[in-house]
Order: structure tokens, then sequence, then C-alpha cells
């Protein structure tokens, strides 16, 4: 597409069967696999790609550039440019984007947040007015219809 930059090259893999604790710094592409229990964060001032395949669980907060889920996110995902929600993904948290692509089965249970959204300030109060309708008679639908 117009604009796209390059994609940062997948240099690490976190296989199946790997469990991860703790915060896992990355840069440039990283693959995931398999299970980590902490934050992922990109490595600051370079491009970065991170795919979180249909095997992998993560829980834990997500921040780089470009984010590809597959796979089970509990917790919120901060994508810089683009997050790509592909069939078998599964968030349960809030999503922070730029851009945002979403294949039919994949599901957020969270809020969606683009990047260019800005929470109003003292937001205004909703006032349900109710009419109390006493003695009085409204036409029905039938009667509407026939007044025509």
């Amino acid at each position: 597409m117009f604009g796209k930059r390059k994609q940062p090259p997948i240099k690490s893999l976190i296989a199946p069967g790997t469990t991860i604790e703790g915060t896992l710094t990355f840069g440039d592409g990283i693959r995931i696999d398999g299970i980590v229990i902490g934050d992922i964060r990109a490595m600051d001032g370079k491009p970065s790609m991170l795919f979180i395949s249909e095997s992998a669980t993560i829980t834990g907060a997500v921040y780089a550039d470009h984010v590809i889920v597959n796979g089970c996110v509990k917790g919120p995902i901060h994508a810089g440019d683009l997050l790509e929600l592909q069939p078998k993904a599964k968030i349960e948290g809030d999503v922070f984007y730029k851009a945002l692509e979403m294949h039919q089965g994949a599901a957020i249970f969270g809020q969606l947040r683009p990047a260019s959204y800005v929470e109003p300030e003292g937001k205004p109060a909703l006032k349900l007015a109710a009419i109390k309708l006493q003695g009085v008679e409204t036409p029905s639908v039938a009667d509407k219809l026939a007044a025509g």
C-alpha cells in the first residue's frame, strides 16, 4: 500500500512449549508461539513488529509499532502504527492503535481507542425527560395510518 514502510525482519522466536515470566523487550521483529506472562515492549527509536501466533498466550501489556495477533492476549495492546487481528485473535483488554485491520472471527473484550481519539473533558450529562400523560388520549398507529 501507499506510504507503507518496510517491515523489520523477525529475528527472535519464542517457541511453542516455552514460557517466559517478566518483561520482554525486543528490537526489530519477534514471533511468539509460546506463553509470556508479563509486558512485551519494543525498543524505542526503531521500527518494530510483534507477531502473536495462534498457539501463543500473552498475559500483560503489549507495546509495538506493528502488532499482528492470531492468539490470546489478556491485557492492553498499544500499536503505534498498525494492529492486525487475524481470525483466531482473542483480546481481553483495551486496544490503542493508529490503524486497525480486523478479520472475521477476531474478538475484542475491551474498548477500541484510535490514536486520534481525545477523551472529552467534562462530558455533558444526559437528561431524560419523563412525560406523564394524564387524561390525554393518543391515537393508535392504525388511526394515524387511516388519517394519513
